[in-house]
């Protein structure tokens, strides 16, 4: 039986986050800076009466990152904590079966292959299935199983 996933675009590549990973999807308001923390950190937002740790999710990937232009987020939450991951934009949940990397795979930069769970097909195409827990100071090594 298919997984649902949330399909959406980050650093203009499109990806499929498992459903049991997303909280909820927001636009992030103002964000405050926090010092000594990690270069993927953009800092803390107040999120209807909690607060949440900012991840530039491209930077995270070791892309250049978004340089404080991105709002809409993914809400996960890890160990307790609430984490919003900026991406581009948000598409779709759907229903896919998660496939191996595979041979492929070799041909991604090493952050993506680090965060990396399998591939969907939409379309006819393959999309990058990602682990938001793995892009997360401190948390590379998730504990998040597929199944």
């Amino acid at each position: 039986m298919p997984d649902l996933y949330l399909i959406a675009q980050v650093a203009g590549r499109a990806v499929a986050i498992e459903s049991n990973q997303v909280e909820s999807v927001v636009d992030i308001g103002e964000i405050t800076a926090v010092p000594r923390v990690s270069s993927h950190i953009r800092g803390l937002a107040a999120l209807r009466s909690r607060v949440v740790t900012v991840v530039d999710t491209p930077a995270a990937l070791g892309l250049p990152g978004s340089g404080g232009t991105l709002r809409r987020a993914i809400i996960t939450v890890l160990d307790g904590h609430h984490y919003a991951m900026l991406v581009d934009a948000l598409e779709d949940v759907t229903p896919f079966e998660l496939q191996p990397i595979g041979a492929g795979g070799s041909a991604l930069d090493s952050a993506w292959r680090a965060a990396g769970l399998g591939i969907v097909e939409r379309d006819g195409e393959p999309v990058l299935a990602i682990d938001l827990h793995r892009l997360i100071p401190g948390h590379a090594q998730s504990n998040y199983q597929v199944h």
